[in-house]
């Protein structure tokens, strides 16, 4: 994988690249044709998987459109990576046409610490809702060390570390009987450690490596 990023990496530095977008209608036999937008973005060079994000023009999150994704999930072309968004949001319905943007991180493998349990709900009260996070700086963006807001989040399977305005960014460990997630900062401001309550006892998990992401922009384009 290192040596697929680093030959990604290295053909998108010499390429001259523009981060535009294209629409490109797909052709249905039904009434009303399938919106299909083309995404294309050169991935920041650092191993890892990726998420990413459509958003609207008012920088609200409407779609989850990649969560840890390998490279591989991605269409690999001479200076790019590419995936298509159908124009929906994430629940299914079609979003109103418009300006709209894509951006994400790529993640490197993080620490997840084995998990302690305590008794009471003191440790989760402890916590707080969002940590901020300074990023590596991604050599490809015009940006010197970005930093982002995250917190934690869950569905009905999995807490995970996700950004502020709710895009997954890390699995962390299995939901199980969770009702409430927070954070504390770790040790160096390297690590920030997760609490999962359920009223009654808090499941307490260290995730180490959290700064080891780099962000990067895919453009705006237009919806019809």
């Amino acid at each position: 994988m290192t040596k697929t990023v680093l030959t990604l990496a290295l053909g998108f530095l010499a390429a001259s690249f523009s981060r535009g977008q294209e629409l490109s209608p797909s052709p249905t036999p039904s009434a009303t044709p399938t919106r299909s937008v083309r995404i294309s973005f050169v991935p920041p060079p650092l191993e890892g998987k990726i998420s990413l994000g459509i958003y609207d023009e008012w920088n609200k999150l409407v779609r989850v459109l990649h969560q840890e994704a390998e490279f591989d999930e991605f269409a690999i072309g001479a200076d790019a990576l590419s995936t298509k968004w159908d124009g929906k949001d994430d629940y299914d319905y079609d979003l109103p046409a418009g300006k709209y943007s894509a951006r994400g991180f790529l993640v490197a493998p993080m620490k997840i610490g084995a998990e302690t349990i305590t008794s009471g709900d003191a440790a989760a009260q402890s916590g707080t809702s969002s940590i901020r996070v300074k990023l590596v700086a991604n050599p490809l963006e015009n940006n010197e060390r970005p930093s982002v807001d995250i917190t934690a989040g869950f569905d009905d399977d999995d807490v995970y570390l996700q950004t502020i305005d709710g895009l997954p960014l890390v699995t962390v460990a299995k939901r199980q009987d969770a009702k409430s997630v927070s954070l504390a900062e770790g040790r160096d401001n390297k690590s920030v450690i997760v609490f999962l309550s359920n009223g009654t006892n808090v499941r307490q998990i260290e995730v180490g490596g959290i700064a080891k992401m780099m962000a990067f922009d895919c453009g705006t384009f237009e919806l019809k």
